[in-house]
């Protein structure tokens, strides 16, 4: 596939911002937030949900925004591991149930380490991220995640269309 910029897979950026005062929220494909004691924060991210997808993850990119990641959907909770073979750039892995919570955060997974990164029995989505962002954003094991990928009875699920 050569290199690539996961910018030119990605349109809109993110920001941080306070707690929102809405229990839910209208969502985008393109758009996760997650919330905690540290705030909330929007990172505009790629969505892979099927094998092969999965499998290529952030192989090969050289670079990603700020605030942009990719977010893995798998069709049930289950274990879950990961490496970093072929892929170009540290970054934290979030581990989240079907409930869309965070259950794990392994930060700053080094380019290139083929050794496995365990995330866990009931994982159904990883979120990942330019590695040292969830320590500088506080994000924490126990924040909520919002995106149209999980169902009504998540933590945070999104506003109804």
């Amino acid at each position: 596939m050569g290199n690539r910029s996961l910018a030119g897979m990605i349109v809109t950026s993110a920001v941080v911002s306070g707690l929102a005062g809405n229990a839910s929220a209208a969502c985008a494909e393109d758009e996760l937030r997650i919330r905690g004691a540290f705030g909330e924060a929007r990172f505009t991210v790629s969505v892979v949900d099927t094998v092969e997808e999965r499998a290529q993850g952030l192989m090969f990119v050289e670079q990603m925004g700020r605030m942009e990641g990719m977010l893995f959907v798998y069709d049930r909770p289950q274990s879950v591991s990961f490496w970093m073979r072929n892929t170009l750039i540290p970054l934290d892995m979030m581990f989240i149930g079907a409930d869309g919570i965070v259950s794990n955060i392994h930060s700053n997974a080094q380019p290139l380490d083929e050794t496995p990164i365990y995330g866990g029995h009931a994982v159904q989505y990883v979120l990942e991220v330019n590695g040292g962002m969830a320590d500088r954003l506080g994000l924490a094991a126990g924040d909520e995640v919002q995106h149209p990928s999980l169902g009504a009875d998540a933590a945070w699920p999104c506003a109804e269309k």
